[in-house]
């Protein structure tokens, strides 16, 4: 099978970038500007996806007893903010970054996924809800994993697994702290003005790295010659399996991910301290899972890892939902936790792997941009078959198979790149 994607322009940028040192962890040239480029992804992940994504199903059953709006509606959020922004901006993102470089997408992303934040905090009607959640789908397509995967596959070439899973650990770092931030805030000033001292806290993190980072050298090279068309690319099967994989894993991931808190505290009735030990714990291990994953990565064919990846989804979902005593539920956390840790990871370097990385922008914003979508309707579907059965039971067999038929797309994916 051929694969047409520019690899002969991207193959000649990266041994250029090689000739010219551009690190890995370890490689000598340009390393305090590599290691600052992986230290921004990381505070952008950290806000970005770990607080402004992640964090925010935290106040999910605070809305549902305040407002009196049903699971579904707290759920549905995310998902009208992805089924808007996604398909009119993620692949104009990518273009953007492909063309002028990460950097400039990543300080718009912030700013609005920080402002996004404080506003959820003011609200009281579901239309302000929508609102905010359509800024903050813009905030985490321009400030979220898009730019950072593009960056760092710009700034590391043999360590990029590591280097990938060193930024991405950012999310699991930010997703464990948020609970018990959140959880001390809410106790002290409520979940209203918690939630804006958060949209505060995203700004001032992440802002400052965003403004001092540099692009890549080959970045350079990239802006003043023509890009290369990726339309071959997105007409090969192993594009489309990529797309099918991403997209079944995510929904899984979501889905699970965004109706925890309210079936461990409205169903189950754990209190806050025990469902903030339990989002710890998942986004705790999904730390370890992120570093194994991408010692994995650069050590074996990533197909297998990403395969491996979406099978531990899978195992661990029934056990969340189905577990009925705290040590059951603590373990299925942790499973899940290091399958969430390089589910999203994974999708950038497989890409990398089979297209190179001049095209990767652009690829990405489709990959991010239905992935996106499954992201916002997996939550929403799970939220609206629990109000019309009164169970979780059928929205966990349902993320179950989507994790496993994502499986069977990936084994079906070429094990790298394959020249023209």
């Amino acid at each position: 099978m051929t694969i047409p994607s520019g690899a002969a322009e991207t193959k000649q940028l990266q041994l250029s970038s090689q000739s010219a040192g551009v690190p890995g962890f370890g490689e000598p040239a340009h390393d305090k500007a590599a290691i600052f480029a992986a230290l921004t992804c990381f505070f952008a992940l950290f806000c970005i996806v770990g607080i402004a994504l992640w964090g925010l199903p935290f106040y999910y059953d605070f809305m549902v007893q305040d407002f009196g709006w049903t699971r579904a509606q707290v759920t549905s959020g995310n998902a009208l903010g992805k089924l808007i922004i996604g398909p009119v901006f993620g692949f104009f993102a990518g273009w953007l970054v492909d063309r002028f470089g990460p950097r400039r997408l990543l300080i718009a992303g912030i700013l609005m996924a920080g402002l996004a934040v404080i506003g959820l905090g003011s609200i009281s009607t579901l239309s302000w809800f929508y609102f905010f959640y359509v800024v903050n789908a813009l905030g985490y397509v321009c400030g979220g994993p898009l730019p950072c995967q593009v960056l760092i596959s710009r700034w590391f070439v043999k360590s990029r697994g590591k280097a990938m899973g060193f930024a991405y650990l950012g999310i699991g770092v930010g997703g464990a702290a948020v609970p018990w931030i959140s959880r001390s805030l809410v106790e002290k000033m409520g979940w209203h003005s918690a939630l804006e001292v958060l949209g505060f806290v995203i700004i001032l993190v992440a802002l400052p790295f965003a403004l001092l980072v540099k692009e890549a050298p080959q970045a350079a090279v990239m802006m003043h010659h023509p890009l290369a068309s990726v339309r071959p690319a997105l007409r090969t099967l192993p594009f489309a399996l990529l797309m099918v994989g991403s997209i079944c894993s995510i929904a899984a991931v979501s889905g699970t991910q965004q109706s925890m808190k309210l079936f461990l505290s409205l169903d189950r009735h754990y209190t806050q301290s025990e469902t903030a030990r339990i989002f710890s714990l998942v986004l705790g291990f999904s730390i370890a899972g992120r570093l194994l994953m991408g010692w994995l990565a650069d050590r074996f064919p990533k197909k297998y890892v990403m395969l491996l990846i979406y099978l531990l989804v899978a195992a661990a979902i029934p056990l969340i939902f189905l577990a009925h005593s705290p040590a059951a539920t603590s373990f299925a956390a942790a499973l899940f936790g290091i399958g969430l840790g390089g589910d999203y990871m994974i999708i950038p370097l497989m890409t990398a792997e089979i297209f190179g990385v001049q095209v990767l922008g652009r690829l990405m914003g489709v990959l991010l941009t239905a992935g996106g979508v499954a992201e916002g309707l997996a939550p929403w579907w799970v939220g609206h078959l629990r109000d019309t059965t009164g169970s979780y039971n059928y929205g966990c067999m349902v993320l179950v198979a989507m994790a496993l038929f994502g499986a069977v797309a990936v084994t079906a994916l070429p094990r790298s790149r394959r020249s023209p």
